[in-house]
């Protein structure tokens, strides 16, 4: 059910529509460092792991530069899209550790490879980030107290996506609710 999710345009455009939501309340706000307007800097990413036909637009991560002539500092809204720097949608990311999590059940390293490309190393890296570095950052911590205590540390991410999943009224919305607490804490 997941791994099909992630072939739906209709849950890339809601987290579209996310991004751009949390762009402009971001922009809204002004530069974070002198308190200056916000204009539009967006740039081109080329993640992986998405159908190929989604608009344009969505391969637009939202930024935002400071209009000052003495500040001109980049500010990055929060996005749902995009974790972080990481090549792969931030969609595609927690499903396919959610499905990891659930071996022997889950989808095998071989059936990542052949579905999305996904390497060995690539897994290797995620599984310890959220094993080793997500469990205590700042955006867990903030998250934590929001959410129900069945969430444990060492079931990270996956029993994180299962609660929204359980609490939504659709998949899509169930990970874009996901991907919106962890955008935004």
């Amino acid at each position: 059910m997941l791994i099909e999710l992630l072939q739906k345009a209709n849950l890339f455009s809601l987290l579209h529509r996310m991004d751009v939501d949390l762009a402009r309340r971001h922009r809204q706000r002004g530069c974070p460092y002198c308190g200056g307007p916000l204009h539009q800097g967006n740039y081109p990413r080329k993640p992986r792991g998405a159908p190929d036909d989604l608009p344009e637009d969505y391969l637009l991560r939202l930024s935002l530069c400071c209009g000052r002539e003495e500040c001109r500092r980049r500010s990055l809204p929060p996005s749902v899209l995009f974790m972080g720097r990481r090549v792969y949608w931030g969609c595609v990311i927690l499903v396919v550790m959610t499905l990891r999590q659930n071996r022997p059940d889950g989808i095998s390293a071989n059936q990542l490879k052949r579905l999305l490309g996904i390497s060995r190393k690539t897994l290797i890296r995620w599984t310890a980030y959220f094993r080793d570095e997500f469990p205590f950052s700042g955006r867990w911590q903030r998250l934590r107290g929001k959410i129900s205590s069945s969430v444990e540390n060492s079931n990270l991410p996956g029993a994180l996506v299962r609660f929204f999943l359980f609490n939504s009224e659709s998949p899509e919305k169930g990970i874009a609710a996901c991907l919106y607490a962890l955008a935004t804490g």
